[in-house]
């Protein structure tokens, strides 16, 4: 799996070292094709309607090294000092993972404790995703 403790973790230490001790803040982890590790959070801005999600910077990383994305995941500190929470990624993320093939890994929370997560390609995350008729050797995307 490409998904493990290591790719958690780093999300987990990029938000306590760029926010420290504060609630609701968060990070991604991506594991590319090659095993490298990228991180990257969300800026704040003023206008919430052009916020970015954690994960846009480490795929637009990728997207520059020229390489392939085959896991993610988004954790955020809880408040109240309930750990680190991990979070689904969002309809928009999915949709920018996409552009790696279905069949890149995601962090999916467990519904009784968000502090833990199983493992799920993207294919089964989103079962009627639109592109899901063209079949997997005819894929018509890719990190070019």
């Amino acid at each position: 799996m490409a998904i493990d403790r290591h790719l958690v973790d780093a999300a987990i230490e990029l938000t306590r070292s760029r926010f420290p001790g504060q609630d609701w803040a968060g990070a991604a982890a991506l594991r590319l094709d090659d095993g490298t590790v990228l991180t990257s959070t969300a800026p704040a801005v003023p206008n919430s309607g052009v916020q970015l999600c954690h994960e846009t910077g480490a795929i637009c990383e990728a997207y520059k090294l020229g390489r392939r994305v085959v896991a993610s995941v988004c954790v955020t500190a809880a408040d109240g000092d309930r750990g680190f929470w991990v979070l689904a990624p969002c309809g928009v993320c999915q949709e920018r993972l996409f552009a790696h093939g279905p069949d890149v890994e995601v962090a999916v929370p467990l519904p009784e404790d968000p502090r833990r997560w199983h493992t799920l390609r993207l294919r089964d995350v989103q079962p009627h995703w639109f592109a899901r008729v063209f079949p997997d050797e005819v894929w018509p995307y890719g990190t070019e």
